[in-house]
């Protein structure tokens, strides 16, 4: 259930070779044995891309990689983080001053966002220290959640130690908001699905109240994620909230078009729940109210009577405020569009008619190509990748996460999956280059896998 916390179950750790091989590896590291475990999993979003930050609700499952700290409480009120992967150098901080440079989204800094999060909701100042080793199976930069896991993995990490309870739903929240601390304007469900997963289904994740329904999955085909080896640090880029302020500008001018009080207006699904009209009306709306050329700085500010000194105070966010152009209508179109697909999806789900994998398949098409036109956040390889899977038998397949970059997800039936792979890895991934991204990570089946938990050695 959604109101009771993450669960903890009693694991032997000699049975399980990778908690083993950490605990093994903290031991080492610390010269101590971690007290417990805590695993928080990526996701993969199925349908409902760049609309969770608009309001909307989106389908995504938990994967099984994940994240797995071991930790061990201190007296001192020393941070102390370490990572299995060479790659990612060791950090320790005063638990008490903690400070998060956004300029630098470094790996540490992710567990430092769900840590304060949680230091912030209760109104801590004397927090004990801890000794962490992070562990992570997810590929990063791979549009499947790796960031938010270490964020939410810190959040249940750093409420265990304290000896606190939180319901998943809070945490997911607090981890949402916390995520923010490293500059990414992002919407909640990527927090939210990493709580709230059950293993065997996805979710439609919807927002204002958080709450999570099941999913049904057709039974007759897998999702396949294929990585395009081109990395994409949303942190690190201005394309990711770009795309959220001109979201937030769309809305600021339908609401103003239809004569609502726009200025507390954020997320597009504010305006179409003051209208109280569906989201095809939306659409005709936004052919009405925004023109398709993009709009500069003083043309938004003219449209809603304020001076660029106020748009730039008061509405753009510290990273996009040398943004030049704005594209309201695109953006606007894909987000009603999507927000419309994603309530197909679960329909169709629902209703399970005999062509359900062939109609999930063009749905998934469809939302590749807004993606890709109309949000302008694919890339050539995502695209050539996503040609590439539907050649050889996907259903669907679109792009997955904030995109540039990153993964599709395709629906392959289930009698096509050995040659699918084959076929995929042969056409794709025999570039040099490509081949360089682990095998492991760069194309598998998957299902849907269970949320948070906590593991105490029995």
């Amino acid at each position: 259930m959604a109101t009771e916390g993450p669960p903890t179950c009693r694991v032997q750790v000699a049975e399980h070779p990778r908690l083993l091989k950490l605990k093994e590896m903290f031991n080492s590291k610390f010269g101590s044995i971690p007290k417990f475990y805590v695993r928080a999993p990526g996701r993969v979003n199925i349908i409902g891309e760049h609309i969770d930050y608009c309001g909307y609700s989106v389908l995504p499952m938990a994967v099984e990689q994940d994240i797995l700290i071991a930790v061990e409480p201190v007296k001192a009120n020393t941070l102390q983080l370490s990572n299995t992967n060479p790659l990612y150098p060791d950090f320790s901080t005063s638990a008490n001053d903690i400070q998060i440079d956004k300029t630098k989204p470094l790996w540490h800094n992710y567990f430092l966002c769900g840590f304060k999060g949680i230091q912030e909701h209760f109104g801590l100042s004397n927090l004990p220290g801890m000794n962490c080793l992070v562990d992570g199976t997810i590929p990063p930069s791979s549009g499947l959640s790796s960031s938010s896991a270490v964020v939410c993995c810190a959040g249940l990490v750093t409420i265990t130690v304290l000896g606190m309870n939180l319901s998943k739903v809070e945490l997911a929240e607090i981890c949402t908001r916390s995520e923010r601390y490293i500059g990414t304007e992002g919407g909640g469900m990527d927090q939210s699905i990493s709580f709230l997963a059950e293993e065997g289904t996805a979710k439609l994740i919807e927002f204002s109240p958080l709450r999570a329904t099941d999913v049904k999955l057709p039974s007759g085909a897998v999702f396949v994620i294929a990585s395009s080896c081109v990395e994409m640090n949303k942190a690190a880029t201005a394309h990711f909230n770009t795309r959220v302020m001109e979201c937030r500008l769309a809305a600021k001018l339908l609401a103003k078009y239809k004569g609502l009080q726009w200025g507390k207006v954020l997320r597009l699904e504010e305006v179409q729940a003051d209208l109280r009209v569906g989201l095809e009306e939306m659409l005709l709306i936004t052919e009405d109210a925004l023109h398709p050329e993009p709009y500069s700085p003083e043309e938004v500010c003219r449209c809603l009577g304020i001076s660029l000194q106020e748009f730039r105070t008061q509405i753009l966010s510290p990273n996009t405020q040398d943004v030049l152009i704005f594209k309201l209508y695109q953006r606007a179109k894909h987000v009603f569009s999507e927000a419309a697909r994603v309530l197909q999806f679960k329909k169709i789900c629902e209703e399970a008619p005999d062509n359900t994998v062939e109609l999930l398949g063009e749905l998934m098409n469809q939302s590749h190509v807004s993606c890709r036109d109309l949000y302008e956040c694919s890339c050539p390889e995502l695209d050539q990748l996503v040609d590439v899977c539907r050649t050889f038998g996907a259903q669907g397949s679109r792009l997955t996460g904030a995109g540039w970059g990153g993964c599709t997800v395709s629906l392959v039936p289930t009698d096509k999956l050995p040659s699918f792979l084959a076929n995929v890895h042969e056409a794709y991934y025999q570039r040099s280059d490509r081949s360089l991204v682990p095998e492991n990570q760069r194309l598998f089946a998957t299902k849907p896998g269970g949320g948070a938990l906590v593991f105490l050695e029995a």
